[in-house]
This record gives C-alpha cells, sequence and structure tokens, in this order.
C-alpha cells in the first residue's frame, strides 16, 4: 500500500498488524500522543499505538518531501495532495495576517483519505446529462461522503470523450493534482485549474479555454452563483455538486435557490445518504411525472 511510505517503520508495522485486507481502508488518522484510528468500509479500528512528536516531525518531512516551505499554500489551506491522489488534512495552531491564514505551525492532527478513483459509477446517468449534443445543466447533491465528487468525477472522464470540459478543482479533490499531473483520469478533453477559487476560476475558463461545458465542486458562495450565472449566460453548460439531503434543502437554501429560482438548472442528481447506488433525478425543465424505475435510478 503506497500511502504507508509516508510513515515511519514502527507506525507502518502497528498499522500492519491491525489491517484487515477483506475491508478497505478509507482513512488513517493520526494526532500528538494519541493512538492512530483506521477507518475502514465498515467500522472504526482504535490502533494501540500513540503517536509521537516525533513520528509526527517525521510524517511531515516525508509528506512535503523535506521541504515545508515549498507545501506552504497547500498547508494553508488545510491539506496537502500526495502523488496517487491522496490527500492529507492538516490541523494546528493556525497563524493569521490581515484575516488571512500564513501558516499552520505546531501540526496536530493529520488525516490520511486514501484516494481510489471508482471508474463506471456515472454510467447509468450520463444519458439524464447528455443526449447527443445536447447538454444539461446539472446539480448533484447529497450528504458529505455520499459519493458526489465521485460521481462528479465520472462524468467528467465520460463525457470528455465527446465535449471539451473546464473543471475549477478548487481544493484537489476532483483532478487531485500532483505538481503538473491529474492523480485521476479526467478523460481526453479537459483543462484543469486548480488552487484557485470557483469563482475565478469559472470566470478565467470561460474566457481563455471555450469549454463546453463547466464543473466545479461543492458550490455556495454568492461569488459561485454570479460565476455559474456568468458561464452559462455565456453559453457554456454546467455541472455542480453541492451539499443537500434533497431538492427541498436547495430550494431553502438562501444561495443555492437562485440556481432552481433563475432557471439555471436543469436536471437535479440526489445521491442517498445510505446507499450509494441509488440515485433520484430530478427534471426540472420539463417538469415530468412519469416515475420510471432502473437499477434504483428515479427519474421523476
Amino acid at each position: 500500500m503506497d500511502i504507508l511510505k509516508y510513515f515511519p517503520n514502527k507506525v507502518v508495522q502497528a498499522i500492519q498488524n491491525n489491517l484487515n485486507y477483506n475491508s478497505t481502508l478509507e482513512e488513517i488518522r493520526i494526532r500528538v500522543s494519541k493512538p492512530i484510528i483506521l477507518k475502514l468500509n465498515s467500522k472504526e479500528i482504535i490502533v494501540d499505538y500513540i503517536i509521537t512528536t516525533q513520528d509526527m516531525l517525521e510524517i511531515v518531512e516525508k509528506i512535503t518531501e523535506n521541504s515545508i516551505y515549498s507545501y506552504q499554500k497547500q498547508i494553508c489551506s488545510g491539506y496537502i495532495t500526495l502523488k496517487g491522489g491522496h490527500r492529507v488534512g492538516i490541523t494546528g495552531n493556525v497563524v493569521m495576517e490581515n484575516d488571512k491564514v500564513i501558516n499552520i505551525n505546531y501540526i496536530y492532527s493529520l488525516n490520511f483519505r486514501i484516494a481510489r478513483q471508482l471508474l463506471g459509477v456515472a454510467n447509468k446517468i450520463v444519458n439524464e446529462v447528455i443526449d447527443g449534443d445536447f447538454i444539461n445543466n446539472v446539480l448533484i447533491i447529497s450528504p458529505p461522503g455520499a459519493g458526489k465528487t465521485t460521481l462528479l468525477r465520472d462524468l467528467i472522464r465520460i463525457i470528455s470523450k465527446y465535449k471539451t470540459i473546464g473543471v475549477v478543482d478548487e481544493r484537489g479533490e476532483i483532478a487531485a493534482m500532483y505538481k503538473n499531473e491529474p492523480q485521476n483520469d479526467l478523460g481526453l478533453k479537459v483543462d484543469i485549474l486548480s488552487n484557485i477559487s470557483k469563482e475565478l476560476g469559472m470566470r478565467m475558463l470561460v474566457r481563455s479555454m471555450a469549454p463546453d461545458i463547466i464543473c466545479a465542486d461543492e458550490i455556495g458562495t454568492k461569488e459561485d452563483i454570479n460565476a455559474i450565472k456568468y458561464a452559462i449566460t455565456s453559453g457554456v453548460k454546467g455541472i455542480f455538486t453541492a451539499h443537500g439531503d434533497n431538492l427541498e434543502n436547495i430550494k431553502h437554501n438562501p444561495i443555492l435557490k437562485d440556481l432552481i429560482n433563475f432557471k439555471l438548472i436543469d436536471k437535479v442528481i440526489i445521491l442517498n445518504k445510505y446507499n450509494r447506488e441509488n440515485m433520484l433525478v430530478e427534471n426540472l425543465k420539463n417538469d415530468i411525472k412519469n416515475v420510471d424505475y432502473e437499477e434504483n435510478l428515479i427519474i421523476i
């Protein structure tokens, strides 16, 4: 497992002694003076090993390739992207200057999120997004951890065979850029802006790269909505994700409701909180009331 190369040998041994290879490792959480916690697909395991300050220093050196300064911008964003697309969340003493984070020192905890790209998860809904040359503006909503980013990533991979897509990857979760290479396969005709706000990134892509579609993850600010309006009124289609349990959440959100009210979104794809395979698609353009059940996909 390539993620273990970032840990001291004694930490690696402790982790391996607790792994059940019939389960999928999703996260490794470490905290100074606390035991390691492994999150598997079915449970959590508390490892009987206490992380020392020296362990933490060694791990930080490894994930920053012995050059913390080179990773300063990522650290200030609260995470580091590793080769392979793995992400490390960071907490510690935050240093502020002029209302901006300029450093996180005395690092207290790290959360290693294991990257695994799932190919084909969007196969059954791709026709809801694109039908020949026609493209719907789509909003994917789900609670945290239900798979909206995974679904968006696979939609991009599939649709980029036919259409040029601009991706605004603000937090590096879609493409997982490591230096100048995406660690996730987003397909052929994709241009990526990473480590940039969604609002600025969308405007830049429209002006400079002439995409057919713009994609962004976890929209939610007024600036995001304004940029989406700009892109769509410029003739660019959009696929976006947002947090929510159902369409009513979006309609009552003081910011996101504008997407619905201004008829900027044609379809909403809702991911079930308890079953990632269960997806609900609501067609907002034609207000279709017929219900069609196929492999847990409901088209309303």
